[in-house]
């Protein structure tokens, strides 16, 4: 279904005119997979696909809104250089409401990136967040980008919750991880999926980084960065043989469990016209140097899918000569 038809001026005897199905982007939850949703955007832009409806939970609150903020290439070249050391480094580790605070690594989007409002942007966007008092879903549709984009990444126990309009905020992942719903309440007559959720992460560094900050740590001769990102952040967990879980394992699996049960049943009720899965098994809860391959993983979904996507959208129009 490429096009819809619209009713003539003049009542049903007018002539109907074809009108292009007004695109959503639901971009789920799942933390580091969530890089995969830069080269789906980047991918999508490049076959003349401009969603008109962003929405966005947890990670993929944060890439929507770097993304309708127009800051999306320059947001990519930043997390494709990201070290271990570097994610490390942007953890303010205080257990104040949750392992980490969050002020380091959100300050510096404030400082570096723009935030606007989102009523004033071209795209419409909201951000899904939960709040802790009620359990309510909360769609931020309006004031500045980047605290709605904070507010939906609060993952419990992990990222200190956010207090806004008076009231505490936790991740959007706990009521909607997919938000589908949102984008069609915002107008959306296609929406393009992405569920991160298709694949449960089951320890928080995967193995292949932690070989990969070990390298790193030795060639420095920095041990103490080593032994303070392997006590946070490595863990054996899953494996029959490792070793018990700790206060960070259990909190990162349980959260994936409950968001990829929530997923389920929310998209059963309420299914996309196109679900886009990446395929990202080693990647674990907090690989977000592993830019690379998540992007390349998105990209390659949309060439894969390139033909049901121009289905329901439509082909682009050509561009008109100078």
């Amino acid at each position: 279904m490429a096009n819809r038809a619209s009713s003539g001026a003049n009542g049903a005897g007018a002539a109907a005119e074809p009108t292009s199905p007004v695109v959503g982007l639901a971009l789920g939850s799942g933390s580091a997979r969530g890089w995969a949703h830069i080269g789906i955007i980047q991918a999508l832009e490049e076959m003349g696909v401009r969603p008109s409806v962003v929405a966005g939970t947890s990670i993929g609150a944060l890439v929507g809104a770097v993304y309708v903020s127009g800051q999306l290439d320059d947001f990519a070249a930043w997390v494709r250089k990201l070290t271990p050391r570097d994610v490390f480094n942007l953890m303010d580790i205080k257990f104040a409401g949750g392992v980490v605070k969050g002020e380091k690594l959100f300050g510096f989007f404030q400082d570096g990136y723009r935030n606007p409002n989102i009523e004033d942007l071209e795209q419409r966007y909201a951000s899904v967040a939960t709040e802790m008092k009620s359990g309510r879903e909360r769609w931020f549709t309006r004031g500045p980008i980047l605290p709605a984009a904070r507010a939906s990444c609060a993952i419990p126990g992990v990222f200190s919750p956010v207090k806004i309009e008076g009231r505490w905020m936790l991740d959007g992942g706990l009521v909607n991880p997919v938000p589908v719903s949102t984008a069609r309440a915002l107008g959306a007559d296609v929406v393009i999926a992405v569920n991160l959720n298709a694949q449960l992460v089951r320890a928080h560094l995967s193995r292949a980084s932690r070989e990969q900050a070990r390298r790193q740590a030795e060639s420095r001769g920095d041990i103490g960065f080593l032994e303070r990102a392997l006590a946070y952040f490595s863990s054996n967990y899953g494996d029959d043989d490792g070793d018990d879980p700790g206060l960070f394992d259990v909190i990162a699996n349980s959260v994936n469990i409950m968001q990829d049960r929530v997923t389920r049943s929310r998209m059963a009720g309420d299914p996309p016209e196109i679900t886009l899965n990446p395929l990202l098994p080693d990647f674990a809860f907090m690989d977000f140097h592993r830019a690379d391959e998540a992007i390349a993983e998105g990209r390659r979904l949309i060439e894969q899918h390139a033909e049901i996507i121009h289905a329901w959208v439509g082909e682009a129009e050509p561009e008109p000569d100078s």
